[in-house]
């Protein structure tokens, strides 16, 4: 198990990485298609490779991104398990609340 301090720099590197609206975009390019180069998602974005090199860094050290070797290409994917992990951590519990409050007020409705 992971000491509690490890954790939240973690958490935080992932919320710094999506933090940058460029990082966003390239994760959404990486979710529409997997497996790009860093040529193709400077491409769509007019951004120099040596910015778009140090978004990916970034995405990488927060676990955002994999990246695989192809010969002499890098390709690099989504890795969704981190964006999975905050939703469920920070997001879900409190749409639990607000369902379970419309729930509850549906059905004391629907009593009267």
């Amino acid at each position: 198990m992971q000491p509690f301090s490890c954790i939240i720099e973690k958490v935080e590197s992932i919320f710094k990485a999506l933090a940058d609206k460029n990082r966003r975009r390239m994760l959404d390019q990486l979710f529409e298609q997997d497996g790009q180069t860093l040529g193709e998602l400077c491409g769509r974005f007019s951004m120099s490779r040596q910015a778009g090199s140090k978004h990916l860094k970034i995405l990488e050290q927060a676990g955002l991104i994999t990246v695989h070797w192809a010969g002499r290409e890098k390709r690099h994917y989504l890795n969704p398990l981190p964006i999975q992990d905050i939703s469920e951590r920070w997001i879900a519990k409190f749409h639990r609340e607000r369902a379970a409050a419309v729930s509850a007020l549906k059905n004391a409705l629907e009593d009267d």
